[in-house]
């Protein structure tokens, strides 16, 4: 009787959320605005070399007609900021973005909170591509690009591909534990094959846990935009079905009560969302946890609305991994810790946290 009258009041707990969707808490963007500006100013001026903030604003500001002009800055503190500096804070900006985005997406699609952009085993394949790229082909490149994020790509497309595969094989799709039961399968396979190509080929082992363990190292201009066309078009797929995702989170049959079915919109998500997290991936290597520390400190601020937390998650997110990327590059200046080392470090007890006031909500 108890399980009954759950089961009464869940669609009527979700009615205000289909009826009348809250409307993006403007305070909060504005929050959001404001953090994600204050970290890629961090992360700009934190560096070796020393530039200070006036040379900073003149530098940016020099290229814009009828604002910009004469810039104290020399050529060399120019080029630093050019070159190194503002397009690595822009591509974690993009990354970080991306993950949480993802990581929203995943977890109203599948109605799991623990759900990540790596669910589906898209990690283990990019990681797979990469290992194969530095064992086999290091230094290689294709049209101009680097060959390892270019086979990262593949390697994470080729792992949701076959977790779908499998998934529809086994179940059809009918639920998601089986998609998600496929995505651990492939990636365990994944994984079994990378970790013996690092032991046949041990003089690029260090290269390629380097890669792993994420880095925006080697960022530049053509990283972000090798990377920026996947990442608009996730993002922007996903923030168009963040409705769908509030029906999705009360159950299928709010979905098919509106016309539309709910296999097609879970189905366009979790493309949308492996699809930019691969490029992610395949560019910086495999930043963990960014999917699941960030929507759910939204969800606690905020609400529980995925017309609230999708947006807020792409500026969040955005302002999270900047400011990360700049923690490793100071914790242990001069050397410089793999960003997934910082992430790790936040999110395994953050993780922990989620995972015990689950159980917690179930019991």
């Amino acid at each position: 009787m108890l399980t009954l009258g759950r089961r009464l009041s869940r669609p009527l707990e979700a009615a205000p959320l289909l009826l009348g969707l809250p409307r993006l808490p403007w305070l909060w963007a504005g929050v959001g605005v404001v953090a994600l500006l204050g970290a890629a100013v961090l992360g700009v001026l934190v560096g070796p070399v020393h530039i200070g903030i006036g040379v900073v604003i003149q530098t940016l500001l020099a290229p814009i007609p009828f604002v910009g002009g004469a810039t104290s800055a020399d050529p060399s503190q120019a080029s630093i900021l050019w070159s190194l500096r503002i397009p690595r804070v822009v591509l974690g900006a993009i990354v970080g973005g991306m993950l949480a985005t993802a990581g929203a997406a995943y977890q109203g699609v599948f109605r799991n909170p623990l759900a990540d952009p790596y669910l589906l085993g898209a990690a283990a394949g990019a990681n797979l591509g990469a290992t194969l790229a530095i064992a086999f082909a290091p230094g290689s490149s294709l049209i101009g690009v680097n060959i390892v994020p270019l086979a990262g790509f593949v390697g994470a497309g080729l792992a949701v591909a076959g977790a779908y595969t499998l998934g529809r094989t086994v179940t059809g799709l009918r639920n998601t534990t089986g998609l998600i039961l496929s995505g651990v399968a492939i990636a365990a396979f994944f994984n079994a094959i990378q970790t013996y190509i690092q032991q046949a080929q041990t003089s690029n082992i260090r290269q390629v846990y380097s890669w792993i363990l994420g880095r925006l190292v080697t960022a530049g201009w053509d990283g972000v935009l090798l990377v920026l066309p996947y990442v608009v078009f996730s993002v922007g797929v996903i923030l168009l079905h963040r409705r769908l995702l509030d029906a999705l989170s009360v159950g299928d049959e709010e979905v098919t009560s509106l016309g539309i079915s709910a296999r097609r919109v879970r189905l366009i998500v979790v493309v949308a969302a492996t699809l930019g997290t691969a490029a992610v991936v395949a560019i910086a290597g495999t930043i963990a946890f960014v999917g699941i520390i960030i929507p759910h400190t939204i969800r606690l601020l905020v609400g529980r609305s995925y017309r609230v937390v999708v947006p807020l998650s792409v500026l969040f997110g955005a302002a999270f991994l900047v400011l990360a990327d700049t923690a490793a590059r100071t914790v242990a200046a001069p050397a410089e810790l793999p960003i997934g080392v910082i992430t790790a470090f936040i999110g395994a007890p953050f993780f922990i946290v989620v995972t015990r006031s689950t159980r917690a909500a179930a019991l």
